[in-house]
């Protein structure tokens, strides 16, 4: 089962997120092997720490429960809270599969929050988004894609990209120009700055 977490962080707690940097890869280092993508997101001015997302194949809810709350960050207070989310890799790979451009360029978060009861109206609208996404213009763009759902891995509670983007607006725009934004499916759109996490 694939997982979405995304960790916001608690003002003031960058120093506390550097020391505990070597304890907190050490407990990601457990699950290397179904880690499908990582890191820290960024205020605007890219270089303020607001977050970090992961995505990773673990067993079962309860994995995911100590995947969240065994972290050292959570642990220690870093986080404000924590978004959990079953997911689904609409392009069957990894971030470390993606090429992207040279030099390397800006990349980001994006997640879209639906609106409750959406579901239908989303199934309905699946191929349209796809076509859009997956075979549109942002093809070579995207680094992993896919749905945010509910327990039941079936409900749909949203959207999550990560995509190499020429700027903050563009990222943005990726979400709010789609089929299922037209369509008012979304209660909110929200991207983010980020990076390839991990030990380098």
């Amino acid at each position: 089962m694939e997982y979405l977490f995304y960790c916001r962080d608690r003002a003031g707690t960058r120093p506390l997120r550097d020391e505990l940097l070597e304890a907190h890869w050490s407990f990601m280092d457990g699950y290397a092997e179904g880690m499908i993508a990582r890191g820290p997101t960024f205020a605007a001015d890219g270089l303020t720490v607001t977050g970090s997302i992961h995505i990773v194949d673990l067993p079962d809810a309860d994995a995911a429960r100590v995947f969240a709350f065994d972290e050292p960050n959570h642990r220690a207070g870093v986080y404000e809270d924590i978004l959990i989310r079953r997911w689904r890799n609409t392009l069957g790979r990894k971030m470390w599969d993606f090429k992207g451009s040279e030099p390397e360029g800006p990349r980001f978060l994006i997640l879209g929050h639906a609106k409750p009861g959406t579901t239908r109206d989303r199934d309905r609208l699946h191929q349209d988004q796809h076509a859009y996404l997956v075979d549109g213009p942002y093809r070579e763009s995207l680094i992993v894609c896919g749905p945010l759902l509910a327990d039941d891995g079936t409900s749909w509670l949203g959207t999550a990209i990560l995509a190499e983007l020429p700027d903050h607006a563009a990222a943005e725009a990726v979400l709010a120009n789609s089929p299922y934004a037209r369509a008012g499916l979304y209660e909110s759109t929200e991207a983010h700055s980020w990076c390839f996490g991990g030990r380098r």
